[in-house]
């Protein structure tokens, strides 16, 4: 993969997203680096020319440790891009008048390296005169840097209660350091085993930014699938007479660029997934928890093994406000998708008709018209099914199939296909796009809550799919029941409200307002676009048409108050199953009232204006409309409870049928 280059890209988009959060955007702002490898390598190499911006301050192999204090961005490039070019390189090639005051090359095997002024302010040395070769490698590891980029063989980090034996790297035992030694900013573990897990928790647990080998490099594992996948259908096509042997392999050569393009996709929406996961930290903490034990007791993880926190420590870390970190979440993201994908193999979920969009997607353009051989693929289910989970956790979230399936008691391949089913109608690739073209423009904290927001709508949309449609249609049935009507709704919600629904729908808009207008004002809708599809049943059911439903729910939600209600139960304490469970079923008797009351109001006249028919309704219900009123009144400034939200649930209910 050297030409391509794939894994050193793929490792990138995580330090990118890393410096990211950190309001630095590496690809336009100097950051300096140390690393382990030379530029013959294929991680270090393709990694060190990804950015014009790197200051490769030092860098060891094998064979040589290269120190450049001070060195220029645009000079070393250009010199480390010369190297790169060479059939064989070692440090030992490095254009010595380019190396900056203090530095050198030096070789592993001298006996002891003079520590230049120049050195010592470079790698935040002590008053060391001299310093053997392996002293200086630990210096460079613990230097005061932006990036540390592992792209060598070795483990040289591990945690401070680790014993060199329990790493498994004796070669490395003379030079590794602690994750608490470290004083980079940002980890790039381009290769394997370059820290053990303890130790990238530790480093991560004092605010560096690391994730795992295993994310980090997936580039070139993914790139491999890729080319399995793409050569098993094409030696299907070349066994039909479709193609000859020679059109198949320059095939092959021209979807270079695609494959790496959706390699790199996956290695880029797995670190939104964890930059997400890092900003929401212990808010959280309860669903982990309940997600580890289920993963325990249904899918053989050991916490031990895997380096993840005991139910103890998890108690301890919600005591101080302390989530997971990064390499913590980076298991939990595989054992989640695993446990998806295999739920949607031993179902019938992948054989839906309208997922082989899904199979076309997973290929290259130009193999996209080539339907049947796709139909025929022999991986075809698995392709789907890993399409699809990526797609749940990237997107939903770490926990959202297991607490979507721990509140509805439905299984993971039914929540997998009711998020396909919300994704699509409310076209959350769309969202997803605008949100990833402010990278670099705005804070990666702004992002999340926008991220946060959609996901919201996606939680409760999947509730409503499960709970109402048990025995639905296929995907494609459902995505054609409420797409249409549904994106109409969406993009008109601002002029359904009534004054008081506008101004709150402005008041959020402007808490989003450094999103731009767009942005803004489509977050500022979504959760009240959760109703839309109970809005669009309801409109089928009365034959009305489905803005006159929607602006009658909206006007009806300002009545009841129904903005302060769902607000109280997302404030709602509890974090054992039963709470979420408990929380989940008010949060749909909520909307499952507000919708039949709706439907209520409408019926009472035929007036064209909504608002008309809910007045009258609202006069109606004058009575008890003041009782829930002065319930939720009394509960006001109040931490609520699930007992109190229980009787303010049930004054709702007493406003259905006929009025007192």
């Amino acid at each position: 993969h050297k030409g391509m280059g794939i894994t050193a890209r793929g490792a990138w988009e995580s330090v990118r997203r890393h410096f990211l959060e950190l309001g630095i955007d590496p690809q336009t702002t100097d950051i300096t680096v140390v690393g382990v490898g030379d530029m013959s390598g294929d991680v270090f190499g393709n990694g060190m020319l990804l950015s014009e911006h790197i200051r490769l301050v030092a860098a060891f192999d094998h064979r040589h440790i290269f120190v450049d204090p001070t060195p220029d961005a645009e000079t070393s490039f250009a010199e480390r891009t010369r190297m790169f070019a060479l059939p064989y390189s070692s440090w030992a090639d490095y254009d010595a008048a380019l190396i900056s005051a203090g530095g050198g090359v030096f070789p592993r095997s001298a006996k002891s390296i003079a520590v230049t002024p120049e050195m010592r302010a470079a790698l935040g040395l002590g008053d060391a005169e001299h310093l053997t070769p392996t002293e200086l490698i630990k210096a460079i590891l613990k230097a005061p840097v932006d990036l540390f980029w592992n792209g060598g063989i070795g483990t040289y980090i591990k945690a401070s209660d680790e014993q060199h034996g329990e790493v498994g790297d004796r070669a490395n035992d003379a030079v590794r350091v602690d994750g608490a030694e470290l004083r980079c900013r940002v980890v790039g573990e381009g290769g394997n085993l370059g820290a053990s897990q303890r130790g990238r928790i530790e480093a991560a647990q004092r605010g560096i930014g690391i994730n795992t080998d295993a994310i980090d490099n997936s580039g070139g594992v993914d790139s491999s699938d890729y080319e399995v996948n793409i050569k098993i259908l094409l030696g299907s096509l070349v066994a039909d007479g479709r193609m000859t042997g020679r059109q198949r392999d320059e095939l092959l050569r021209s979807m270079t660029d695609e494959v790496a393009a959706s390699v790199l996709r996956t290695n880029y929406e797995q670190n939104v997934l964890l930059s997400n996961a890092r900003h929401l930290g212990g808010a959280m903490l309860g669903s982990h928890e309940r997600l580890m034990s289920w993963l325990e007791e249904h899918r053989g993880l050991d916490r031990a093994l895997e380096a993840l926190p005991s139910a103890a420590e998890m108690e301890r870390r919600a005591k101080d406000g302390r989530g997971l970190t990064s390499p913590e979440f980076s298991v939990l993201v595989a054992y989640a998708k695993m446990a998806l994908k295999d739920a949607l193999l031993a179902s019938s979920v992948p054989d839906d008709p309208w997922l082989e969009g899904e199979l076309a997607a997973y290929f290259p353009a130009p193999l996209r018209g080539f339907a049947e051989a796709l139909r025929g693929h022999p991986l075809r289910r698995e392709i789907i099914a890993n399409r699809i989970a990526n797609s749940v956790v990237n997107r939903g979230g770490i926990t959202f199939a297991h607490r979507a399936m721990e509140e509805s008691g439905a299984g993971l391949a039914e929540v997998a296909k009711a998020f396909v089913i919300a994704r699509e109608v409310f076209d959350l690739s769309g969202f997803v796009g605008a949100v990833e073209r402010l990278d670099g423009k705005v804070p990666t904290a702004l992002q999340c809550r926008l991220y946060v927001e959609f996901r919201r709508l996606l939680d409760r949309t999947v509730r409503y799919l499960l709970a109402r449609r048990p025995q639905a249609a296929g995907i494609g049935a459902e995505i054609g029941n409420y797409h249409d009507d549904v994106q109409r709704l969406s993009g008109a919600i601002a002029g359904l409200y009534d004054e008081a629904g506008l101004a709150r729908f402005d008041r959020r808009a402007e808490a989003f307002a450094d999103a731009g207008p767009e942005v803004a004002a489509r977050v500022a809708g979504l959760l009240d676009g959760v109703a839309f599809l109970g809005v669009v049943d309801l409109a089928r059911r009365t034959g009305d048409a489905p803005e006159l439903v929607a602006r009658g729910y909206l006007h009806l939600a300002e009545v009841i108050g129904l903005d302060g209600l769902l607000d109280m139960l997302a404030r709602l304490s509890g974090e054992g199953r039963w709470d979420a469970v408990a929380k989940s079923a008010l949060r749909q008797d909520v909307y499952r009232l507000a919708l039949g009351l709706t439907a209520d109001a409408l019926s009472l006249s035929d007036e064209e204006d909504a608002a008309e028919r809910v007045r009258l309704w609202a006069a109606r219900h004058a009575a008890a409309l003041a009782g829930l009123r002065a319930t939720f009144g009394d509960l006001q400034g109040e931490s609520a409870g699930l007992g109190q939200m229980w009787v303010l649930v049930r004054d709702l209910g007493l406003l259905t049928g006929s009025p007192e």
